[in-house]
């Protein structure tokens, strides 16, 4: 771990032996409060999502976006690990000097941030998730719900190399990634499929080994009791991967979380419904006894 936060563009950081591509949103006034947040989709995820959709937040905290171990821009030394990942956003923690920090994750990055929850409980003032899930059970929903659509015909052997962890090089994982794209949005935009094909880093050994090593025995559910902080679950009615009964199960689970469902959006209602979720995610974070920095 080296450096300290700085103001501007992505900076290098690094963290328990990897080199972290990072960006810090806001300023550093005295006392301002830290919220981290974790993107999705090991190997095709990145800053870029949250740094869009967080970024209203910079107002009151700041707010570190970074492509995690093995994504993005930053560095890929093995493990790729939940516990891995975890140790990663508490390395973060540090380098930005906060004692605690509020927590937040979509899709595959809520595995992580409920993760870091559990493992790290004195350093999360509140939790943020988002289109997420506390076991491996969503995996058949998601094949059921891409079979059944009708909005595309999906191959099947792409989509079952995509989520089996079996796609063969970044060329693979990229035409993976296209034909279940369009599943992904409330409202199918194809020029919008195309440019986020375009635009997404693919790292296909972290894919793969997030969903050929870490999928097939995850579950916390059993854990999730354990979750003492307050907890907001946000997901899109229309989610085919994350579906909401997922997010029904976290919210059943936490002591006391709040569960809000956006009915006009698939998986990334920050995205299709961005004022109404920037207003919930306010609305809960006003509730959080105030923390140092």
């Amino acid at each position: 771990m080296s450096g300290g936060p700085t103001s501007g563009g992505p900076t290098t950081v690094e963290i328990n032996g990897n080199r972290l591509n990072v960006l810090v949103l806001g300023d550093d006034a005295p006392g301002k409060p830290v919220m981290v947040v974790h993107h999705g989709a090991p190997g095709l995820g990145s800053m870029a999502e949250p740094r869009v959709s967080f970024a209203p937040f910079a107002d009151e905290y700041r707010v570190v976006v970074f492509d995690a171990r093995g994504s993005g821009a930053s560095e890929g030394n093995e493990p790729f690990t939940h516990e891995q990942w975890a140790a990663d956003v508490d390395g973060l923690r540090q380098w930005a000097g906060a004692e605690r920090i509020v927590m937040a994750g979509g899709s595959y990055g809520g595995f992580v941030a409920m993760e870091y929850a559990i493992r790290y409980p004195e350093r999360v003032a509140a939790l943020v998730l988002r289109d997420t899930a506390a076991d491996n059970a969503n995996q058949e929903l998601a094949l059921r719900n891409a079979l059944a659509s009708a909005r595309v015909t999906i191959d099947r052997a792409k989509l079952d190399r995509i989520m089996s962890g079996t796609v063969r090089d970044e060329a693979d994982l990229r035409d993976c990634w296209a034909e279940i794209l369009p599943l992904y949005d409330h409202d199918l935009d194809w020029a919008r499929v195309r440019e986020r094909v375009e635009q997404t880093p693919y790292r296909y050994a972290t894919h793969n080994f997030a969903f050929a090593v870490n999928q097939p025995n995850y579950d916390i559910k059993a854990l999730l009791p354990g979750i003492s902080c307050p907890t907001l679950v946000t997901v899109g009615r229309h989610d085919w991967i994350t579906p909401v009964e997922c997010s029904e199960t976290i919210a059943g689970l936490i002591p006391d979380a709040k569960l809000v469902v956006f009915e006009h959006s698939g998986h990334s209602p920050q995205l299709e419904e961005a004022e109404r979720f920037q207003q919930v995610v306010r609305e809960f974070l006003a509730g959080v006894p105030a923390y140092p920095a």
